[in-house]
């Protein structure tokens, strides 16, 4: 999928919060805004939508400007090239599952790549909810309606304002498969808001960070998740690395599927139902990352990496300090004790070995994009 542009420098003031966001995004798969609540990242979606008139600066995608302030130009959303999918799926009860498809493809308008209505229905998997009222769906059901009938539109940009929200874990998982098929299957890039880590892992591209109305970092997920600056935005708790790897081969007898980071680099996880060959992504928590100087031996621990330490970073007002590491190339964080990573002397530059337990590996994964 060939990436566009999107261009975005205004400010939106609304009782009393100051909303100001200057970034430029190279839109290609999925692109996230993560926040805590009240952050900004709805008004952020909104405002590229076009649903706040009283933003003020610059809202351009590619080379066309959808909002500029200095020449009074302000194209409304109805004439924008985009979806937008939001937490309720704000189906048509007067109408069934494909009478809401029928009008999004009467509607449609936009100028994005071609959209069959078999293929949205194959891939969101609702041939048998054709003649269903939307009374009658489950949440999950509806918001499949939803974005199917989104991209009969035609856009040739999908946001999604926290469309999973009301979903349980499970169905939540689910509707996660049918969202990162869209950039590839459709040719059509997306802007989601979460703030979900599990969600940013799963399906993010590229992270924007935003805080208190301010993007405070944004750019590659994996680079984002493994900076030790961050843990007020992504979460002490939750702080962790996205790895690469590919899938090599698997162990029925002991139901484990080996992954390899690099050549010669491997880990194992509970069993994965992935073809070998195939490349995913896998998230591993800061907390399930023990560190040692010299290799362990006959330790029940599968997964001993070398690695070197790039930072440490103690956490003066607590029992801990965030480390970071390089394993074959990519970044490992790890969150001990400031007793151990002095005991240790940790310091950049010093050989180490990285540990983690098979099954403390968080299996949720990505084929890459």
């Amino acid at each position: 999928m060939s990436g566009c542009r999107l261009d975005l420098d205004f400010r939106l003031v609304r009782g009393g919060f100051d909303l100001a966001i200057s970034e430029t995004l190279a839109l290609d798969g999925v692109t996230v805004l993560f926040g805590p609540n009240g952050s900004g990242k709805s008004m952020t979606l909104r405002t590229i939508a076009g649903l706040e008139s009283s933003a003020k600066g610059v809202v351009r995608f590619d080379d066309t400007d959808w909002l500029r302030s200095e020449t009074d130009i302000f194209v409304a959303a109805h004439q924008r090239p985009v979806a937008h999918v939001f937490q309720d799926a704000r189906l048509f009860s007067h109408l069934d599952v494909a009478g809401n498809l029928g009008f999004a493809q009467r509607r449609a308008k936009g100028d994005g790549p071609e959209v069959s209505r078999d293929d949205v229905i194959e891939v969101f998997d609702i041939a048998h909810l054709l003649k269903r009222a939307p009374q009658g769906l489950s949440g999950g059901e509806r918001q499949r309606v939803a974005m199917a009938r989104a991209l009969l539109t035609r856009p040739r940009l999908v946001l999604m304002d926290e469309p999973l929200s009301a979903l349980d874990v499970q169905r939540r998982a689910q509707a996660l498969n049918f969202i990162e098929q869209i950039p590839e299957r459709f040719q059509v890039p997306v802007v989601y808001v979460t703030h979900q880590i599990d969600e940013v892992v799963r399906l993010a591209n590229q992270l924007v960070l935003i805080a208190g109305g301010r993007i405070e970092a944004s750019g590659r997920s994996a680079d984002l998740m493994s900076r030790l600056d961050l843990p007020p935005f992504t979460g002490r708790f939750e702080a962790g690395s996205i790895i690469e790897a590919k899938v090599k081969r698997h162990n029925s007898e002991f139901a484990l599927t080996e992954l390899e980071i690099a050549e010669g680099v491997q880990v194992e996880v509970p069993f994965l139902d992935f073809p070998v060959g195939e490349v995913v992504r896998l998230r591993v928590r800061a907390r399930d990352v023990s560190i040692a100087v010299t290799k362990p031996e006959s330790v029940s621990l599968r997964n001993v990496l070398a690695a070197n330490v790039e930072e440490v970073q103690p956490e003066a007002d607590t029992a801990f300090a965030e480390v970071r590491l390089s394993v074959a190339g990519q970044a490992v964080r790890a969150r001990i004790s400031r007793a151990s990573a002095h005991e240790l002397k940790l310091k950049p530059g010093k050989s180490v070995h990285a540990m983690v337990k098979a099954t403390a590996l968080d299996r949720r994964l990505l084929t890459r994009r």
